[in-house]
């Protein structure tokens, strides 16, 4: 932190008030020695003062201690960089939503699919009862994966998965 500069700073915002050292000391209850002292960077306001000073001014309380104003630019440039992600992030969001709503609605598929046309040896008896057996067995355990993927991701359960993964890999 440079008081000259936050000082220099503390200047600038008090001219561009158009108030006269005098009349800033009468508004925060301080000598005019203190707001001369506070412009010239020998001391600092107190930070109660500070704060007071931000909201008179208009300005963050980062601002007057690095003894600039942050560039619009720079603040419009944030917001858009965090819409992006934002809107980057809702959009992967709704990708994996439809592709486990996709496997689900699969699976549901593949087991009424396999029930009709195996259940009752819809083959004519082509295929062994057994193997029929086997392919519901097979396909209503794909259906329960599916399932238990689908509650694993609504209840964050695989982000904490994913999360402790990237950390175990860091740690090597």
């Amino acid at each position: 932190m440079d008081q000259k500069q936050t000082g220099e700073f503390l200047k600038q915002l008090r001219k561009e008030k158009g108030l006269t050292q005098e009349q800033l000391a009468e508004r925060f209850v301080v000598s005019g020695r203190t707001v001369s002292r506070w412009e010239t960077g020998s001391n600092m306001p107190d930070l109660s003062v500070l704060v007071e000073l931000a909201d008179y001014y208009d300005v963050d309380i980062r601002e007057i201690i690095d003894g600039e104003r942050k560039s619009e630019n720079t603040n419009n440039e944030t917001k858009d960089t965090l819409k992006k992600v934002a809107e980057y992030t809702a959009e992967e969001k709704k990708n994996l939503k439809n592709k486990m709503a996709d496997m689900m609605i699969g699976a549901v598929v593949l087991l009424v699919f396999c029930y009709v046309l195996f259940e009752s040896n819809g083959f004519g008896g082509m295929i062994p009862e057994r193997s029929c057996r086997n392919i519901i067995s097979f396909t209503l355990g794909i259906s329960t994966a599916t399932l238990v993927l689908n509650i694993m991701h609504l209840c964050g359960l695989l982000d904490k998965i994913r999360e402790k993964n990237i950390f175990l890999k860091r740690k090597k």
